[in-house]
């Protein structure tokens, strides 16, 4: 993982997985969570695809969580709520939630996602392995149930669906 990346995709996925938590035991919050992770390194790469782009994100800012917060109704945490205070939010990225929102739910775009990024400047002579992203076996689909359902993610994934099937190159007629 991009060092540069690194506040950028754990903000985001702990959004996600704080947003569309796993019901199931400690185990199942946790495969959540990888996949998550996976969905947002995935989105990030794609998104800030150099080391340069990497850095303006850093300087420039992500954006924080505020308008995902509106948009899915959810109420902001308090700063004592689990111990984790505000500042995390603000290195929550919009465009690669929304990208990873996609990914989640849509297996063939997530293959897409995965082999553009695989030959990009990121992954350069990393060992890769998003198998709970692209292969997800039962227990990591029913421990990501709200993560990957469609409909729950779509206010989410619908606000930069369209760029991310530019990005790809990819009709943006697809089904979702």
């Amino acid at each position: 993982m991009s060092a540069d990346l690194s506040p950028l995709i754990a903000a985001t996925s702990q959004w996600l997985t704080l947003t569309y938590p796993s019901a199931g035991s400690a185990l199942d919050s946790a495969l959540a969570e990888v996949q998550a992770r996976q969905a947002v390194t995935v989105a990030a790469w794609l998104c800030y695809p150099t080391a340069v782009d990497a850095e303006l994100a850093a300087m420039a800012g992500s954006g924080g969580s505020a308008r995902l917060d509106w948009v899915t109704g959810a109420e902001p945490l308090d700063e004592d709520e689990e111990g984790l205070g505000l500042a995390w939010r603000t290195w929550v990225d919009e465009v690669v939630a929304s990208w990873a929102t996609c990914l989640l739910s849509d297996p063939a775009l997530a293959e897409g996602a995965v082999a553009a990024v695989t030959a990009g400047e990121h992954a350069g002579g990393l060992p890769l392995d998003f198998r709970r992203l692209l292969a997800p076996d039962t227990r990591d689909v029913r421990a990501a149930a709200l993560l990957r359902h469609p409909d729950l993610v779509a206010p989410v994934a619908d606000l930069h669906r369209a760029r991310l099937l530019d990005h790809l190159g990819l009709d943006e007629a697809l089904p979702a």
